[in-house]
């Protein structure tokens, strides 16, 4: 019987093995389909403090950045998960957009974040083909990349304890008097001495097993890969950061059920140039919406010209698990003992997922959190629907 049972093989999922194995515990990892065959396989691999407002989730994200740092460090390349510490640039398109920019940048270092203000005739040191026009910007160098597949397939192999069972669905909870023992799968029974739930999206079904609620909802978003770009003559990429417009800080904080857009582009180390994002909640609608794509392709060569001459080969979309608060939900569920939730993380799971494992492993084995997990608290949505 293992100590731990993890119901989703995303990012998180995988961070939760890992960091619940580092403490000496044994588990299991199911999934109905894939490694990160989700969500997790959906994304850019953002890793990101810089689109945060002070308060909770920013907190997160600081330790997240140096768990990051610290995994990839660890793991070494080749072999890690191309963790690219390259920085962050957010750009103002006026100047009332910049004042706003630069405050929230001066409330965010109280947090621990790290700020460059850079001055409209500065923006060419950091990307000389962005577009001229802008009223400045401010870089944020903790902002960071990785390859999300790569990192979660990678962690769940890292430590000993970690059994992994794909293709495996999770049909039920074992309770004994109203306490979670376990799992029902499509393969069988799975008793546990507790069972995390990260599974992203369909958290809120899980939960449901449990007989508790967790709002959580689809919000569905595209992503633009262009073809592979060759270096410059002076060997850097087309685009060096991670670029986007102060409209994606707003975007992210949004409870809109409609589409909104905002520009961010960003290189891969295979060549590629990454182009978002969108945000609207349409349930699991995978519909490919080619105004959708048409939008975010005017909107990325608004920042870089240079990428009207330049091929998307493919469009993906992705879920992001939403929750009303936009906080994640992170920790046991005093409704259901022996039940721990790891999910609701919406776009940040990626960069969030290290600092979730952290804290569910200090759960699991009664250590105290870095971090209060009372605003993440699983019983805060009084009279929520399911």
């Amino acid at each position: 019987m293992p100590d731990v049972v993890v119901i989703g093989a995303g990012m998180v999922g995988a961070a939760c093995a890992y960091y619940a194995a580092r403490e000496g515990l044994s588990v299991t990892v199911l999934d109905r389909a894939s490694v990160a065959g989700g969500t997790t396989g959906s994304g850019e691999g953002n890793v990101l403090v810089s689109d945060k407002e002070p308060g909770p989730e920013l907190d997160l994200a600081v330790l997240s950045c140096r768990l990051w740092a610290e995994l990839a460090a660890e793991a070494g390349e080749p072999g890690g998960f191309e963790h690219e510490p390259k920085g962050g640039l957010v750009v103002a398109e006026s100047d009332e957009v910049l004042r706003a920019l630069t405050e929230l940048a001066g409330r965010q270092e109280k947090s621990g974040v790290a700020t460059r203000p850079v001055a409209a005739d500065e923006l060419a040191r950091y990307e000389p083909h962005l577009a001229p026009g802008f009223a400045g910007g401010v870089f944020y160098p903790q902002d960071a990349q990785v390859q999300p597949m790569l990192a979660a397939a990678r962690l769940l192999r890292r430590w000993p304890g970690v059994a992994l069972r794909t293709g495996t669905e999770v049909t039920g909870l074992l309770m004994d008097r109203g306490r979670v023992t376990g799992v029902r799968t499509s393969a069988g029974d799975i008793p546990a001495g507790a069972v995390v739930n990260a599974a992203g999206v369909w958290g809120g079904e899980v939960a449901a097993l449990a007989g508790v609620t967790l709002p959580i909802m689809p919000r569905r978003g595209f992503i633009l890969v262009t073809e592979p770009l060759t270096a410059r003559a002076d060997g850097r990429p087309l685009v060096r950061h991670k670029v986007y417009t102060a409209a994606y800080v707003t975007n992210v904080a949004s409870d809109s059920e409609g589409l909104e857009t905002s520009a961010v582009v960003e290189a891969t180390q295979a060549g590629t140039v990454l182009i978002g994002a969108s945000r609207e909640r349409v349930g699991f609608d995978r519909t490919v919406s080619l105004p959708v794509l048409a939008r975010l392709a005017r909107q990325a060569v608004g920042l870089f010209p240079a990428l009207a001459d330049v091929r998307a080969i493919r469009a993906y979309c992705g879920f992001r698990p939403y929750c009303p608060d936009h906080l994640p939900v992170i920790g046991a569920d005093p409704r259901a003992p022996g039940l721990y939730h790891a999910c609701g993380h919406e776009g940040a799971g990626i960069g969030l997922a290290p600092v979730t494992g952290l804290l569910v492993a200090r759960h699991l084995t009664g250590a105290v959190p870095e971090l209060d997990l009372a605003p993440f608290r699983p019983d805060r949505f009084a009279g929520a629907a399911a």
